[in-house]
């Protein structure tokens, strides 16, 4: 059976996904927050189901992670 998707958090993963891949760092950082946000707020209504609870969580927890040191004043120069 599939999961239903939650259209806001789907389309807030869509963006970060745009902006890491045109390393758009700061704009990706953004929606991550964003994404944050709208998650906790979502849970803390009881909006999510429990496999929808798990699956946006994990992928915050995955983002997090991948986006640790994705920043611009993390960025080596390249002539170093």
């Amino acid at each position: 059976m599939l999961m239903k998707k939650n259209k806001d958090l789907e389309a807030l993963i869509e963006r970060i996904d745009n902006n890491v891949a045109n390393n758009y760092k700061d704009a990706a950082q953004d929606y991550l927050k964003q994404y944050e946000t709208r998650l906790q707020e979502l849970l803390e209504k009881n909006a999510l189901k429990d496999k929808q609870k798990a699956h946006y969580e994990s992928l915050l927890d995955n983002y997090k992670e991948r986006l640790k040191e994705f920043r611009h004043k993390d960025q080596k120069p390249y002539w170093t």
